[in-house]
């Protein structure tokens, strides 16, 4: 029981002074009171901390009830937020779901628009988003998504602070790869300073990244989930995709309370939908019935190349067989100029 009471006593040391170096100081960081440290009833201890004491309209709902519920109402809208995705595959899900929310900001910020800052590596490595899609699936006009492409971190670190202090944006977003460096614990906590100055949210796009110390008060880590067949009238159309679905951790929040979601993004109502229960289990059968290969197969190939076979010897420098061996590996004069040309990058 004493070595309950330490460790007890210990946490609460260490979670305290991670809300001080964060710069979010909780409002209640206790054991009930009346009860021994030791004997609290229950290992769940609600974190309360200052966002979390805020008016309801200080919230972006996501929509997803239980998901809301663990969040304390929503996102913050005049926060840093974090959206993490762990591997370079998750890109394109960690992107959707960012655009998700930008669909719901901009349904309640008409006519401003939403400034995206990357890195030429990022853009380079994960794309732009397609001005149509944005439109069809997530009624976004392109002229309401601004870009800023800049060479070097700094520079977009200090696009997005200026930024932020702008209250002619509906919201920043600033996506970056991995975990440099310069993106310290001093740098989030000037970009949460000027966003809740502002009153605008700023997102933090973290592709391929490992969740680490910042100001940010939510931190929700975004993987791509198999879609279900789309759903008719007479029931489920087998071979179809469904909507896009996104599985979403809560790595961190004001609550201190975790959660894992499944949702769907619905392109036509603008809205998340949360896949539980059955459809959760149908997807996953379906993912194990039909897995689909990391790499296709080559093109007009039914099978993959067979395995390479052993190299007995090589013909001798100078020999009748290497001159030919040569002279047929090389291209004809009407082709030389196409293999000598540059190559098409992507």
């Amino acid at each position: 029981m004493a070595m309950t009471a330490v460790a007890r006593e210990t946490v609460f040391a260490l979670r305290r002074q991670i809300a001080k170096i964060e710069g979010t100081l909780p409002e209640r960081l206790q054991a009930p009171a009346g009860a021994p440290l030791a004997d609290a009833g229950s290992d769940l201890t609600i974190v309360r901390r200052g966002l979390a004491a805020a008016l309801p309209d200080a919230f972006l709902p996501i929509g997803i009830e239980r998901l809301d519920a663990a969040l304390s109402g929503g996102l913050p809208k005049a926060a840093l937020t974090e959206i993490h995705g762990l591997e370079t595959r998750d890109a394109g899900a960690v992107a959707g779901f960012a655009l998700s929310i930008v669909s719901l900001i901009l349904s309640q910020a008409q006519g401003l628009p939403i400034l995206w800052i990357g890195t030429s590596e990022i853009f380079h490595e994960a794309g732009f988003p397609y001005a149509r899609g944005l439109h069809a699936s997530f009624g976004i006009e392109p002229q309401q998504l601004l870009f800023s492409e800049t060479p070097r971190l700094v520079d977009a670190l200090w696009i997005a602070e200026e930024a932020a202090r702008m209250t002619a944006l509906a919201a920043v977003i600033l996506e970056i790869r991995g975990n440099p460096q310069r993106l310290d614990l001093t740098a989030t906590r000037r970009l949460h300073a000027r966003a809740q100055g502002a009153g605008r949210p700023v997102f933090l796009l973290r592709q391929a990244a490992e969740p680490e110390p910042t100001a940010a008060p939510v931190r929700l880590i975004v993987a791509s989930a198999p879609a279900v067949p789309r759903e008719t009238v007479a029931g489920p159309l087998a071979g179809s995709i469904g909507h896009p679905a996104f599985t979403i951790s809560i790595g961190k929040s004001r609550t201190a309370l975790p959660g894992q979601f499944t949702l769907e993004w619905n392109p036509d109502e603008r809205r998340f939908d949360e896949r539980r229960g059955e459809e959760r289990s149908r997807a996953s059968n379906e993912w194990a019935e039909n897995p689909v290969p990391v790499v296709s197969l080559s093109r007009d190939r039914k099978d993959p190349a067979a395995a390479s076979g052993e190299i007995l010897a090589f013909p001798a420098a100078g020999s009748s067989a290497a001159i030919s061996s040569t002279a047929r590996d090389q291209p004809s004069p009407g082709q030389r100029a196409a293999h000598l040309g540059p190559r098409r990058a992507g």
